[in-house]
């Protein structure tokens, strides 16, 4: 943006204070929802399992996030929506992009790994003479926009939110795929599901399942992930009007309505989705102890100790069946981040402690014995 200044008080990983937006965008902070699960997902009016009776082609579920943006352009209720479209040369790098036409939202379906500067639109928007915009964005760029908002000026601001626990430069994506088949050219679809399985689709047609557990983890190098990633504190987009993901979906996707305007984008939708409550079954403590023990070796400079390859398809099948489920691995994975926030954040940036970790995220490791010690 033309001052490059506000990054220091936009940024979330230089001192984060979300008691005060939650407050600024949802009327309240997630320590005023007297639902337990507002310490997990941050607060919220509902949380419902949903999908698109008559999902979209090329959707990356049933394209529930562009059929809500859709909505918006097509009520009038915005002038333009801000998301990423796949960049010319390559379909898996972001690109952003100011979308004025409903019909134009379809470029942008699909999931895409990588950096975008998606906020940097908002002035090129507004100098086009937008005053309502809807914004499509990962936690960290949501962040930024409610910490700028004020300043903004707009008229109307709709944020619609997906979860993020991980980034990587696009390129390093590309070695990912190249680990995962023979053919990665090919490749152009990948879903991390709730089922334990990552999906992948081809060109071609064909399609392949990869259980979690003979993903090929441990031969990424380990700046794969930037620290800020590994650190990174709402998984879950708590500052977005409505968040779209699947952790707590079982085969569908999941929605969190945050606040008012996120129950408006819902409710616009009327018939075209279908809505159910979410399950919750499993128990999550010994799966998320055993992460801890893992991220342990790996913040302390040790290698990951890799499972023994013939017992690598017993537990990748036991998983699916008495691995926690629906909002129970919601909270897994929550819980899974907010360790690794403490472990990684301790072992190579401790002076950064005392602001970059939220008091939300030291609740949830508290449970796993990990307390904010001297100077922290």
């Amino acid at each position: 943006m033309k001052d490059p200044t506000l990054c220091g008080s936009a940024c979330q990983f230089i001192k984060p204070d979300y008691p005060r937006l939650e407050k600024a965008a949802h009327g309240r902070e997630r320590a005023d929802n007297p639902d337990p699960d507002a310490a997990h997902f941050g607060t919220f009016t509902r949380i419902v399992r949903a999908s698109l009776r008559k999902p979209a082609e090329g959707a990356q579920w049933t394209g529930l996030t562009t059929r809500l943006a859709e909505r918006l352009l097509e009520q009038g209720k915005v002038d333009c929506v801000i998301a990423v479209k796949p960049a010319p040369e390559d379909r898996w790098k972001p690109e952003p992009v100011i979308i004025t036409r409903a019909q134009d939202m379809a470029q942008c379906r699909g999931m895409r790994m990588g950096y975008a500067p998606t906020l940097a639109l908002l002035e090129p928007a507004m100098e086009a003479g937008h005053r309502r915009i809807a914004v499509v964005g990962i936690p960290c760029q949501v962040y930024a926009l409610r910490a700028l908002e004020e300043k903004l000026g707009l008229e109307a601001l709709y944020v619609i939110g997906t979860p993020c626990s991980d980034n990587t430069t696009t390129e390093n994506f590309h070695t990912f795929l190249n680990l995962l088949d023979g053919k990665p050219e090919s490749i152009n679809y990948l879903e991390f599901r709730a089922d334990y399985q990552v999906e992948l689709r081809f060109d071609d047609g064909h399609k392949r399942e990869i259980p979690f557990l003979k993903l090929p983890i441990s031969k990424l190098p380990a700046d794969f992930f930037p620290l800020t990633c590994k650190t990174c504190v709402d998984y879950t987009n708590a500052l977005s009007d409505i968040t779209v993901g699947y952790m707590g979906g079982t085969g569908e996707q999941w929605l969190i309505v945050r606040n008012q305007r996120g129950e408006e984008l819902l409710e616009a939708l009327g018939d075209e989705v279908k809505i159910s409550a979410p399950e919750s079954k499993g128990k999550r403590q010994k799966h998320v102890e055993g992460f801890k023990a893992n991220v342990e070796r790996a913040a302390g400079g040790l290698p990951l100790r890799a499972m023994p390859d013939w017992v690598r398809p017993i537990v990748a099948w036991l998983m699916p069946k008495i691995g926690p489920k629906g909002m129970e691995f919601a909270r897994t994975r929550v819980e899974m981040k907010a360790i690794e926030t403490v472990l990684h954040l301790r072992a190579d940036m401790p002076s950064k402690m005392k602001n970059m970790v939220p008091e939300h995220v030291w609740k949830l490791a508290a449970a796993y014995g990990l307390k904010r010690g001297d100077g922290e």
